[in-house]
């Protein structure tokens, strides 16, 4: 803010007495200010009492019309924009109709002179015609003054040439008929048109295009449903003939697995300009969960810039359109905002184009916002944002590549709203004037934008048989691909996935590393460098880990878990774990990243294990699941080398990212055949901590499971836990993989393994009973912690009449595997019990219990709690009970 908007009029008229009585008893830019204003008055007509007031006030108009000329400004198309704005007249700032013809010295001004008429011409043009911009809320004066500078001069007005002028209208005829053909040639089928908001197509034309020119080789768009059949034909090029095939439902096209509908789905492809240079353009698929693809995106494009290596950032632009109601309204979209200058999340900046058509399904602004405008919660990142009449097409392209300029420039998001409306209903089935027939009367009676536009450069002079010559290129284009025949869908896994294969295996690869290999690296975990303060107690882990490894005194969890990390890590597989809390681990089990207790100095033993090892990454999350969780989804998508991580502070706090879970992880290889190697840990077991704190909802997952979508796990032992790790990314394919990880046995003595168990083997979907099937008089089957719990209470009477299996993979189940473990107590008719923790009706009974029947003759029974509403009970003690209940139950025989 300029000094005298902090000064008081009073103030800045004894400062103005001063300067004439000492010019040099003020400071140097007041000196400035206050001889410019003489120079004015020696030049004009003196202006009336109080001079140096009417100077501030004349700098206070400068500043309220950069912070508030948006409020004036003509950028809806369904209403008039205001003639004036109360807080923009004249009398507001003290002045007169008589000031106009004076001149005034101003400060970050173009004119350093100029007469209040002219002050007001460049201001009423830059910042209230169909161009409103809000960035006076930036702090940053260098970005606020960067942005000054492009947008003054020029008044926010684009001089485009005559050919630049005919490419723009070509790209608006394209919108705009590509929509009008397939209302014609397909009545009835939903499209969810762009139509009233066609300017979107030259506006993210104009982006490709300059982005290409600036250094972009990759661009990522992640966006709903509205227009995305319009932006894959008319900016990704994606065949029409391939659209108007799946209009037609044409299943010779062909698709993996099981599909999705039309304007779900993604595209890629390279595009060459005229001028040489190659951008790669995608466009993720997206379910109807509006905004749910936004940190995917961002994942995506954080992963590529790791693949372009130093100036990445610069080389990867993402853009999200939104739609007005959904960009207000859903909580996502906030969540994903604030990664942006997060260190383990922030990509540089994202380009955000809101198409605000002023209606959500039936719902208008009123009843889906507490705001002014839809954009305002970007003012969160201090981002500059751009209102933009949706029928200025030459406005969309010019403030297109000034938001991707500043991006470029300060790596921060920026903002373009298109202000235009939705011409049919939600879809073109809808109705929209049953609640809005006020609005629809007007839509009804405005022409389409590709006459408008025309209209508006037949008056500039432009031949109108140039422009119809444009529009019969494109109504050629369009029917001669409808009579065409579709283009073969591409099959299989194309660059980074080429040596993945598509199709589950049950086979389990080799995941053991040399004992003198694991201890080398015990020794680098345990290694930090001269001077470092290590906390005591950091320090003891450490040092237990090593001696575990050289002593072979058992290897807990964390310590298996670092092992397998850093082996990994040696062998060139780069790892990424992210979540609240996971540099340290929620349970304290971790320490990833250590801290000098002197000077908070930070230090990654895995980024210190030796040459040629790959990248380490263990990041704390914001408290969030969703856009966290999508985030990684994302990155795993652009690194099926790698093994990508996101960690759960506690197992059911999940349930907070649950759409991308449903929509993306469970369901995205067959909707879409994109194959993801995401790995979830979930914190789950019951050590009375109540209702939210026990368990990872088990039973929600094994519900998501069909036509090997997921690898579901319950491993045991630390060393269940290292093969596990491993395989991911050893598998020949990539499925998401949820691991349900412990709590309190990462410290349990039972829990241990040898270092041979990790030296040799391999991860074991079941693990057999050490009994002998002889003395055995009953079978329990079990998964994760209650195995330690009947292990304990059967070693502790020296019993061996009860045999204790564990399923390690839930899902999918290895039946034939555990058939052949079955096999001996079956033979011998033993009886068969499934145990839990969980009450009846979660955990993984009912999934596994008709496989479970499908093995055995007779039925299989049940240990475990009542069914229940909720996971746990509240009261500790009542805890301990239904849990002695459960062991007593499963082993009195």
């Amino acid at each position: 803010m300029n000094f005298w908007m902090n000064l008081s009029p009073e103030y800045l008229e004894e400062e103005y007495r001063r300067w004439q009585a000492d010019p040099d008893s003020v400071a140097a830019d007041r000196q400035l200010f206050f001889s410019g204003f003489e120079l004015a008055q020696e030049t004009k007509t003196p202006l009336a009492a109080e001079p140096a007031l009417k100077a501030s006030a004349v700098q206070s108009l400068l500043y309220r019309y950069r912070d508030l000329g948006h409020l004036q400004a003509a950028i809806n198309p369904l209403d008039p924009a205001p003639a004036t704005h109360p807080q923009l007249a004249l009398e507001s700032f003290g002045l007169e109709e008589n000031d106009l013809d004076h001149i005034f010295h101003s400060v970050r001004f173009e004119k350093e002179s100029a007469t209040l008429r002219e002050i007001l011409a460049i201001l009423g043009d830059t910042y209230c015609r169909s161009v409103g911009v809000e960035f006076m809320h930036i702090q940053n004066p260098v970005e606020r003054d960067w942005l000054k500078e492009r947008m003054e001069p020029c008044r926010n007005r684009p001089q485009l040439s005559r050919e630049a002028k005919l490419a723009v209208l070509g790209k608006i005829q394209e919108a705009a008929l590509f929509e009008r053909f397939l209302q014609r040639k397909f009545v009835g089928q939903k499209r969810f048109s762009l139509e009233g908001g066609e300017t979107l197509i030259p506006l993210l034309d104009a982006v490709v295009e300059h982005a290409a020119r600036n250094g972009v080789r990759d661009l990522v768009m992640g966006m709903s449903h509205r227009g995305r059949l319009n932006v894959l034909a008319n900016i990704l090029h994606k065949p029409l003939e391939n659209i108007f095939a799946e209009f037609a439902d044409n299943l010779e096209l062909g698709f993996i697995g099981d599909g999705d509908v039309k304007y779900h789905k993604g595209f890629s492809t390279d595009r060459k300009l005229p001028s040489g240079e190659v951008i790669h353009l995608t466009v993720a698929p997206n379910p109807s969960h509006l905004e749910a693809v936004d940190p995917v995106v961002i994942g995506k494009c954080r992963a590529r810039h790791n693949l372009h290596g130093p100036g990445g950032k610069q080389k990867v632009l993402p853009v999200l359109i939104h739609g007005d109601a959904a960009f207000a309204g859903q909580g996502l979209v906030a969540e994903t905002l604030n990664l942006s200058q997060i260190d383990g999340y922030q990509v540089g900046g994202t380009l955000h184009v809101i198409v605000n058509n002023q209606i959500g399904f039936t719902a208008t602004a009123k009843d889906a916002r507490s705001t002014p405008y839809a954009t305002d919660v970007a003012k969160m990142l201090q981002a500059p944002i751009f209102h933009i009449h949706g029928e200025d097409p030459e406005a969309a392209v010019f403030v297109a590549e000034l938001a991707f300029d500043y991006r470029q420039r300060f790596a921060k998001d920026a903002v373009v709203e298109i202000c235009c409306y939705r011409r049919h209903g939600h879809n073109e089935g809808d109705e929209p004037s049953f609640t809005q027939p006020l609005m629809y009367a007007r839509i009804k009676d405005r022409p389409p934008i590709d006459t408008v536009y025309a209209e508006q450069l037949v008056a500039e002079g432009v031949p109108s048989a140039a422009i119809d010559a444009l529009a019969q290129q494109v109504t050629v284009r369009l029917e001669t691909a409808l009579e065409a025949a579709p283009q073969p869908a591409e099959v299989g896994y194309h660059e980074k996935w080429a040596k993945v294969q598509r199709d589950y295996s049950p086979e389990q690869p080799v995941t053991a590393v040399a004992a003198e290999t694991l201890l080398q690296l015990g020794k680098k975990l345990a290694h930090v460098p001269a001077g470092f303060a290590l906390h005591p107690k950091v320090e003891k882990l450490l040092h237990g880990r090593l001696a575990a490894l050289e002593s072979d005194a058992g290897i807990d969890w964390g310590n298996a878990e670092a092992l397998a990390f850093s082996s990994l890590l040696a062998e060139g597989v780069p790892v990424r774990v992210s979540g609240q809390d996971s540099r340290r681990g929620t349970f304290n089990h971790r320490h990833a990243m250590l801290v000098d207790q002197r000077n908070g100095a930070l230090f990654t033993p895995y980024a210190a294990l030796g040459r040629g090892q790959a990248a380490a990454q263990f990041y704390n999350s914001m408290l969030s699941e969703a856009a966290v969780l999508g985030f990684e989804y994302g990155y795993s998508l652009e690194t099926p080398e790698g093994l990508t991580i996101w960690e759960a502070q506690f197992g059911d706090f999940a349930n907070g990212a649950q759409v991308i879970i449903d929509q993306f992880i469970a369901g995205g290889i067959s909707k879409w055949d994109r194959a993801s190697g995401v790995t979830l840990f979930l914190p789950h077991g019951y050590e009375g901590q109540g209702a939210e704190h026990s368990s990872a909802r088990i039973e929600r997952y094994l519900q998501l499971c069909a036509e090997e979508n997921l690898l579901v796990t319950y491993p045991s032992s630390p060393a269940q836990f290292f093969h596990l790790l491993r395989r991911q990314v050893k598998l020949p394919y990539r499925r998401p993989l949820v691991v349900f990880t412990p709590k309190s046995l990462l410290r349990n003595p039972l829990c241990r393994s040898r270092v041979q168990e990790l030296s040799s083997g391999t991860f074991q979907p079941v693990i057999p009973a050490t009994s002998d099937p002889q003395a055995t008089r009953r079978v329990l089957l079990c998964c994760g912690k209650i195995y330690y719990e009947l292990l304990a209470r059967l070693t502790a009477e020296q019993r061996d009449d009860v045999a204790l299996i564990r399923i390690e993979q839930l899902y999918p189940l290895h039946t034939e595997l555990l058939s052949a473990v079955l096999e001996p107590y079956r033979v011998l008719d033993r009886p068969l019990f499934w145990v839990q923790e969980e009450p009846e009706n979660m955990g993984a009974w009912r999934h596994l219990r008709p496989q479970l029947a499908a093995l055995v003759t007779g039925e299989v029974g049940y240990f475990g709690r009542e069914a229940a509403a909720v996971p746990a009970v509240g009261s500790h003690r009542l805890h301990r009970e239904e849990q002695q209940h459960v062991i007593d139950a499963a082993l009195t025989l």
